[in-house]
């Protein structure tokens, strides 16, 4: 009884009973030879066949792989390739497994493929090809795969110091427990449209991206303009120097007990410990720290290439960085997009300081960069307009988080 109970999942759809079987990966796939292309130069015809190597594994495709919905790369022309057996191309029900990784995390990661339409797409480097044995669910093999406890197993078996890697021969004797063909169908069913919502949902938040460059960098160049609640144009905008708009503040006037912040190009500043971002410090090094306010500017070692950060967080960061407040009346909001844009970052390569350990742009150069200064009204309108689409894309993130959180607590209930 308790053998059985082991082979029961948590979860499941209330027309299926019993366990289900215990098998090895050996038991359900075959390894096929097709990724030994990867090992050694061949040659065939030139731009029909495409590839999967482990790098898109790793960070371009979905678990269920349908290649009417993703962009897979031709084999570099400049390779020939032949000698590929018929067999070796990839097949519907196949896994396209990562053997090679420098991350635990990513090592045996694997894709199966739902639907081909006919393509020619070999597994590419670092990978392997296994074909089910027994007759399998679409779908069912890959999602069975990312269950935790077999995900356990596949870090376990692997190989290697810095790079890790994966043998068939160990991957071969992973134990994988299986249930019915019906029962398979229903789950894979069931995780590929909470797969279809996630997948909908990234999309809708691209667009949304996209939206938002698009449209920014036609406020900026005044090839959209707003109007004030009368339905009047405003004035034209005025460009100032950066000194005239924003000081530079130098404040170390604390006691250390302030949260050091990490200057980052996708959070702004943000305090270290909430993303895990340890760098050790002395309290004679962090005493010379200067103290960052709410709504300050931060010129980063980086600014030329991601533009000036925002914080959101009072707290201390590194005397390296200029801290920028404003000296004039303005609409922070309104700056902390402009200075994103890309055109302020190419303003501000052109005024590239070198410096022992990178490249910094100081607050000298920085001032001679003009600023657009609309009037106070439009740069609200603007700001709010902008933030309005920040609020969507951040709506739009946590329904993708919640939807994978969502997603992992059914494989860890699901499968057994």
């Amino acid at each position: 009884m308790q053998e059985e109970n082991n082979l029961v999942p948590q979860l499941r759809f209330p027309e299926f009973k019993g366990g289900w079987e215990k098998l090895i990966y050996n038991d359900i796939f075959s390894f096929n030879s097709t990724n030994s292309y990867s090992r050694i130069q061949l040659n065939y015809k030139r731009g029909l066949v495409k590839n999967i190597h482990y790098g898109d594994i790793h960070t371009k495709f979905p678990t269920i792989f349908d290649i009417n919905k993703e962009q897979v790369p031709f084999i570099n022309p400049d390779i020939e390739i032949s000698n590929i057996k018929e067999e070796n191309y990839c097949q519907d029900g196949d896994l396209v497994i990562a053997d090679a990784s420098e991350d635990y995390n990513d090592i045996g990661k694997t894709i199966e493929i739902v639907n081909l339409n006919d393509e020619k797409v070999v597994a590419g480097l670092h990978t392997f090809l296994a074909r089910p044995k027994l007759k399998m669910a679409l779908g069912f093999s890959g999602y069975m795969l990312q269950y935790s406890k077999v995900r356990k197993q596949i870090m376990t078996i692997a190989q290697g110091t810095k790079v890790l890697s994966l043998s068939t021969s160990r991957l071969g004797k992973i134990n994988l427990k299986i249930p019915s063909l019906p029962e398979q169908q229903k789950i894979a069913q069931f995780l590929t449209a909470v797969d279809t919502r996630i997948q909908n949902l990234e999309k809708r938040r691209e667009l949304l991206e996209q939206y938002k460059k698009g449209v920014m960098q036609k406020i900026f160049k005044q090839e959209l303009r707003f109007k004030d609640d009368g339905g009047k144009e405003f004035p034209d905008w005025e460009f100032k120097n950066g000194n005239r708009l924003f000081k530079s503040i130098s404040d170390k006037n604390h006691n250390s007990d302030l949260p050091i912040l990490a200057i980052t190009q996708d959070q702004g500043a943000i305090p270290r410990h909430l993303i895990d971002y340890n760098i050790g410090v002395t309290a004679k090094s962090v005493s010379s720290y200067k103290i960052v306010q709410v709504g300050d500017f931060i010129i980063s070692l980086r600014s030329f290439q991601g533009g000036i950060e925002y914080s959101y967080y009072k707290g201390i960061c590194s005397p390296a960085y200029i801290i920028l407040r404003p000296a004039a009346e303005l609409n922070r909001d309104f700056y902390k997009f402009y200075l994103k844009t890309s055109s302020y970052i190419q303003e501000l390569t052109k005024k590239l300081e070198g410096i022992r350990d990178g490249k910094m742009i100081s607050y000298k150069y920085f001032s001679e960069i003009k600023l657009p200064y609309p009037s106070l009204e439009e740069q609200q309108k603007i700001a709010n307009f902008l933030l309005a689409i920040d609020e969507k894309i951040t709506v739009t993130t946590q329904k993708i988080e919640q939807s994978k959180t969502y997603k992992k607590g059914l494989l860890q209930k699901m499968f057994v």
